[in-house]
C-alpha cells in the first residue's frame, strides 16, 4: 500500500495521459502497452488528477458538479486504486 494524504496534490503519472474517444464517447487512459476505458465515474476524476488540485478539492468539485454529498470514501477508494495502479502520483 502506498502512503498518501487526501491534501496532497495528484496528478497523471508520466507517460500516462487522457483522451476523449469521440467515436465511443468514453474517456480513455493511454499508458505505455495498453489502454484503459474508464466508465465516466474514473474519468471525471482522473481529468482533476492535473497536478494543482488535492483530492479533497476533487471530492469539492465532483460533489458540487454532480450535486451530490458524500463521495469522499468511493473517490478516495478509488485514487487508492488508481495509484496502486500507477496511473496517478503525488506531486513532488
Amino acid at each position: 500500500m502506498i502512503a498518501w494524504g487526501p491534501s496532497e496534490q495528484l496528478r497523471l503519472r508520466s507517460p500516462a495521459r487522457l483522451k476523449f474517444d469521440k467515436s465511443r464517447q468514453t474517456d480513455m487512459l493511454l499508458l505505455p502497452e495498453r489502454v484503459v476505458n474508464l466508465n465516466p465515474t474514473a474519468g471525471a476524476i482522473l481529468w482533476l488528477c492535473d497536478g494543482t488540485r488535492s483530492a479533497h478539492q476533487i471530492i469539492g468539485e465532483l460533489e458540487a458538479k454532480y450535486n451530490q454529498s458524500n463521495l469522499q470514501e468511493d473517490v478516495l477508494e478509488f485514487l487508492t486504486q488508481a495509484i496502486e495502479r500507477g496511473w496517478i502520483e503525488k506531486c513532488p
